[in-house]
């Protein structure tokens, strides 16, 4: 179908004719989803071939449709309210899409802001667009126009301004992000690398236990017994253990541990690799994310590598959590996850001691939200390392 634009005489604008916005109307005027969504597409139907409309001939299609069905309330509603204006952005390859509060504010989302100070920025940012009557932009220039109002805020400033530069400058750079989640069980690193995953838009992603898994199908238990075992019962499986253990020794379940995670090693390793010969993003969690192994990487690549170890530091939240995956997830039997909790624990404890050492940044996982704000400041932090552009420069 051709392009339908909307023409306001009065105001002497032209915008596209945007079925979701039309939508958005006649819901604000009391009709549900899914009869606007019906209304809206038969007037896109109807319109057929039509590149040029007026705001009071759509008007008037529209309430030629309502009266079919009867609907005089909406009629009334609708009747009063006014087109509502759309701004159509121009993104660097060409394409041009709507302008999208909710994208927006996932956008500022991505640099450290809460949603709060988010929505503020969107809400400034749009009474802009709609009062000048701007009906396209260039990406470049929303951005530096975002960058202008948060240097403007009393309360955020110009250190979130500049936030706002490096991660403007690293989504136009093309550069591949990785990030290796570790942290014991229960402490939420698959929840933490599914929502990164999903704001990001990261496609891949690797949890170091479905690794374990294919690795156990070519390598049986006769052969590579402490692979075959939890990382927490590791040490059950290495030669010339104690016949009887009442309390794990420290050394016995970090060796353990360790002999699994280097084992598991070979394989993240392969995962990375080919992924940054792809120059694709990639997020890998699990708790064979050793320190250890984080300081082997090499780092003569384009990437940037961002590694972050969980941890829940109260040992009841800890066993509410793993209880919990007795519901959420059937197959991960919380009770022998409960039964070797000290374990659980003293492991996490020996991961945050290494990450300290190796100065990996510890993030306490206690609200979803505030864990992935903590990330992207970490994230941030690690670009702008590299970062020595000015404004001018970055949104030439």
């Amino acid at each position: 179908m051709a392009k339908i634009f909307i023409e306001d005489r009065q105001e002497d604008t032209r915008v596209p004719f945007l079925r979701g916005i039309l939508i958005r109307s006649l819901q604000d005027a009391g009709l549900p989803f899914n009869d606007a969504y019906e209304l809206a597409t038969k007037i896109r139907n109807n319109l057929g071939d039509t590149e040029l409309i007026t705001t009071q001939e759509l008007r008037q299609e529209v309430i030629g449709l309502l009266k079919a069905d009867s609907r005089q309330d909406i009629i009334s509603r609708y009747g009063k309210q006014k087109i509502p204006f759309g701004t159509q952005i121009e993104q660097r390859d060409g394409h041009v899409v709507p302008f999208s509060r909710v994208e927006y504010h996932r956008c500022l989302e991505n640099i450290g802001l809460t949603s709060e100070d988010a929505m503020n920025i969107v809400t400034t940012v749009h009474k802009h667009l709609v009062g000048r009557r701007i009906e396209t932009m260039t990406s470049r220039r929303l951005s530096a126009l975002t960058y202008r109002y948060l240097r403007q805020s009393d309360k955020l400033g110009s250190a979130v301004a500049q936030r706002w530069l490096v991660w403007h400058d690293y989504v136009n750079s093309g550069r591949p992000l990785i990030y290796l989640i570790g942290g014991t069980a229960g402490c939420g690193k698959s929840t933490i690398a599914t929502m990164l995953a999903s704001r990001l838009d990261i496609v891949r992603t690797q949890s170091t236990d479905m690794l374990r898994e294919v690795m156990r199908m070519m390598m049986p238990e006769q052969l590579v017994p402490v692979l075959h075992t939890s990382s927490f019962t590791a040490w059950t499986a290495l030669p010339g253990k104690p016949e009887a253990v009442q309390d794990v020794p420290e050394t016995l379940l970090i060796n353990g541990y360790r002999s699994q995670a280097d084992l598991l090693a070979v394989a993240i390793d392969a995962v990375i690799q080919r992924t940054l010969r792809e120059q694709a993003s990639l997020i890998v969690e699990g708790v064979h994310i050793h320190p250890a192994f984080i300081e082997k990487l090499e780092r003569n690549y384009d990437a940037i590598v961002i590694p972050v170890m969980l941890g829940v530091l109260k040992r009841k939240q800890l066993q509410r959590r793993i209880s919990g995956r007795g519901s959420d997830v059937p197959q991960r039997r919380a009770n022998r996850y409960l039964k070797h909790f000290d374990e659980i624990w003293r492991l996490q404890s020996y991961l945050l001691s290494e990450a300290d050492r190796a100065n990996i940044n510890i993030v306490v996982n206690s609200n979803r939200d505030k864990v992935f704000r903590e990330i992207m400041l970490i994230t941030i932090e690690a670009l702008a390392k590299d970062f020595n552009n000015t404004p001018q420069a970055v949104f030439a």
